[in-house]
């Protein structure tokens, strides 16, 4: 194994992490952002008000992209996998 082919690796971890994690992080930080925004202006400073929300509708989004994140991550070690069985 190379070191292009390992930098390849990386490159392609990297990238499946920011394609599986991204969305539900995006997602998680956009709505504390709003019920912060909401709790600043209504001066309510409940712990739970921004945590319930928060958690339902990131288990929402991940219940949702639950197919695309298993196809992505199965396709990935597939590649993974292959990579070392071609490996002498």
């Amino acid at each position: 194994m190379e070191f292009d082919s390992n930098i390849q690796h990386l490159r392609m971890a990297f990238w499946n992490i920011i394609l599986v994690a991204g969305p539900v992080l995006a997602v998680a930080l956009a709505v504390g952002l709003v019920i912060g925004i909401l709790q600043a202006a209504t001066s309510i400073n409940e712990a739970t008000l921004s945590f319930v929300p928060k958690l339902a509708i990131v288990l929402l989004t991940m219940a949702l992209a639950a197919g695309f994140m298993l196809s992505t991550m199965s396709d990935y070690f597939a590649f993974v996998f292959q990579s070392i069985a071609e490996i002498r």
